[in-house]
This record gives C-alpha cells, structure tokens and sequence, in this order.
C-alpha cells in the first residue's frame, strides 16, 4: 500500500474517484459535487482555514488500485476547548480492509499530533456540524443532502482502530401528508398569534439585517453548551453566497418578541434528489440539467438544517409557533411529501423531545466518534445539556 498526499491534480481526481468505487451499484448514495468538495479544502471558500488546516490522503494499492481516502483537519478556536486539544477526520472511504483503514487513521492521526492535538473525532466535517457529520449505523436508506451515508462495515474499521462513541445523532422523518396531533396545533397558533410574536421569512435584499439576527439568536441559543463560541457573521455570508442554489428564502424563519430576534428555523430541499443524477460534476450539460429537475419539481423531501431559540423562550412553545407558520408554506408547495428532522444529538433531550412531539419518526441514528492519542487516558461521552444544573 502507499500513501499519497492529494496535492496535484492526478491524486485530486483518485480523491473524488474512490467513494464512486466504494458505493458502485448504490442507489442510496449521492455523489456530492466535486466542487463543493474541493471548497472545504480552499482556505479561500472555507473559513475554517482562518485559524485552521487541513490535509487529505488517498491509499493506493501493489496494483495501483484505489483503496481509500482522508482527510484530517484541525480549527484552532474548537480544539482548545476541549480536555484533550481535539482535531477531526473525515471524508473517509475504504475498502472492507482493516489493514487499510489503519494506515488512512494512523496518516490523519500522525498529521494532528505533530499540530499539538492530542485527539481526533470522526468522520466529522471541517466546517459546521450541521453538515456532514457522523458515522451512519441505522438506517441506510436514501441519503439526505448534508447527511452523511456510508456501508455499514465502516462501524467495524472505527471500532477495531480504537474509536469509542463520543456521542448518538438521532435523525427523524415526518410525514407531512399525515395531520400533526391536533393538541401540537393548537399550542402552536395560540402561541404563533399572541401579542409582540412577530414571524418574517429570510430575504436576501436585507441579508445584512437577517446574518445580524441569526448570529444574535444563534450566540444566545448555543453559548451555554459545551465548546461555543461565537458566530462569525463572515461564515454566514459565505454559506448564502455558496448555498444560493439550493435555499429556498421562504423555509428560512426568524422569530421575534417586541422585535428582538428569539429564534431561528433553517429547513432546505433535499437537493440530493437532484444530485444524484448529476454524477458529482456541475458541467455545462448537468447545469442545465439541474434547472430543468429543479423546475419540475422532483424533490419532495426537506430536511432542517438548523433550529434555535434563545433560553429565556425556550420553554414557551416558539418552536410550535414555527412550525404553524412553516405549515402555511407547505400548503402552497404540495409537491414536498417528507421531512427529514436532523439531527439530534443524544446530549440534547429538548430537541429530541420536540421533534417525537410533532409526529417525527426515528429513522436514522449516526455516530461521532472520538480517538484519544493517548490509550491509557479516561475516555468520556459528550456530556448532556443541562444536566450539571439539575
């Protein structure tokens, strides 16, 4: 086996070419374009690079066969946070070879520890966990835009190396042709008419106004979990500029009381629908295929990417309230049949308790894993929100 670095544009194409060998035959899988792919890695398009790095690999076997891939990355600002420096791994595919898959580790590893880190989580994104994030155990079913998919043997190569479950990632399924209960309504528009509650879509000629809002709500909804730290308006600006394609202005929901942003609500077509039929290029042709599919509707699943509301509402039944308003949209968009509730993590039982109480099935349940460098240290799970308070 051999190593190589993808720093040319021979190990770039055998980056983009080995996850289309892993999932031959997969109709579950979409292949994500290749330029989205190539922005995580350009410190010009990924903030992340701000204070951060990355370095991807791909395996090669006596014959010159492909074998695998990896990335590992580090965010400065996110490492330091926890006990143990903590890095990432990811973009990870390998044949069913533990050898393999060792070697792929061990590379990312090595790189982290010669950067001071002392851990890796895996496979994670370098960027927002909102985004490609985990490891799928249950539920291998059509693969959700944003939503990692990967073979079941993939848990096995994990385990084996070292890794241990840092935390779950619960993904729910709503069926909107079926009525939510009817007690969930009638919280939701007493709460969505009351008094000083006002609900305004995203428009992007007042971006400025709405990236203000969402790092508002965002920094007081998430600054009591473990490792926050604030949003930057800048990543907010690169993520509507990239992400032009395929947000709909309308499933983008802020709330207010007395006009002051309390919550947020991002939802976003499954663009994978489209994607899957593009082969991860976006040339001229599949440019022009894509209008076309978009145009006619093919996709019928949403996923939420995120959802947020500051403490002081957050036992006030706001999230019912959006989704009230959210129900009005969908009406006028019959052709959108399911939506993908994503994801949860087990570390925070108010969101999984919201997502049960508006009829969301559980389908999918990912990992994010976690390797300490150093094999005689304690290892713990990512503690539960609130739980030191109770």
């Amino acid at each position: 086996m051999q190593l190589h670095i993808v720093n040319n544009p021979l190990t770039t194409k055998q980056f983009h070419r080995v996850p289309h060998l892993i999932y031959k035959g997969d109709k579950n899988w979409a292949a994500p374009l290749e330029i989205m792919v190539e922005n995580t890695f350009s410190p010009d398009k990924n903030p992340s690079f701000k204070n951060g790095d990355a370095q991807r690999w791909v395996l090669v076997g006596a014959e010159g066969e492909l074998l695998g891939r990896i990335a590992a990355f580090v965010n400065y600002d996110k490492a330091k946070t926890f006990e143990q420096p903590t890095g990432g791994c990811g973009f990870f595919e390998c044949v069913n070879d533990q050898q393999a898959a060792s070697t792929l580790f061990d590379a990312a590893r090595d790189w982290l520890k010669e950067r001071g880190l002392e851990a890796m989580d895996g496979p994670v994104n370098f960027g927002e966990n909102y985004m490609n994030w985990g490891l799928l155990v249950d539920g291998f079913m059509a693969q959700g835009y944003g939503m990692p998919y990967n073979p079941p043997y993939y848990l096995n190569l994990f385990e084996n190396y070292g890794f241990q479950l840092y935390f779950k990632q619960f993904s729910y399924h709503l069926d909107y042709t079926v009525p939510f209960p009817e007690r969930f309504w009638k919280i939701a528009g007493w709460v969505a008419q009351k008094p000083g509650y006002t609900f305004q879509h995203f428009k992007y000629e007042e971006a400025e106004k709405f990236i203000k809002d969402f790092c508002h709500v965002y920094d007081e909804a998430w600054r009591f979990h473990e490792h926050f730290r604030p949003l930057d308006p800048q990543d907010l600006h690169d993520f509507l500029k990239d992400s032009k394609a395929v947000l709909d202005p309308e499933m983008i929901w802020f709330a207010y009381h007395d006009d002051e942003p309390i919550a947020l609500f991002v939802m976003v077509p499954d663009i994978n629908q489209i994607f899957r039929r593009l082969n991860g290029k976006m040339n001229f042709v599949n440019m022009l295929k894509f209008l076309y599919y978009k145009k006619t509707k093919v996709i019928n699943r949403t996923r939420i990417l995120i959802m947020g509301v500051a403490p002081k509402y957050q036992r006030s039944g706001i999230e019912s309230a959006i989704f009230w308003c959210q129900e009005k949209l969908m009406k006028k968009k019959p052709q959108y049949t399911e939506v993908e509730l994503s994801w949860a993590g087990d570390f925070n039982p108010k969101i999984v308790s919201l997502y049960e109480s508006v009829g969301g099935k559980h389908v999918k349940t990912h990992y994010t894993m976690r390797y300490l460098f150093d094999r005689s240290k304690p290892f713990t799970r990512a503690p539960i929100i609130g739980a030191e308070k109770e």
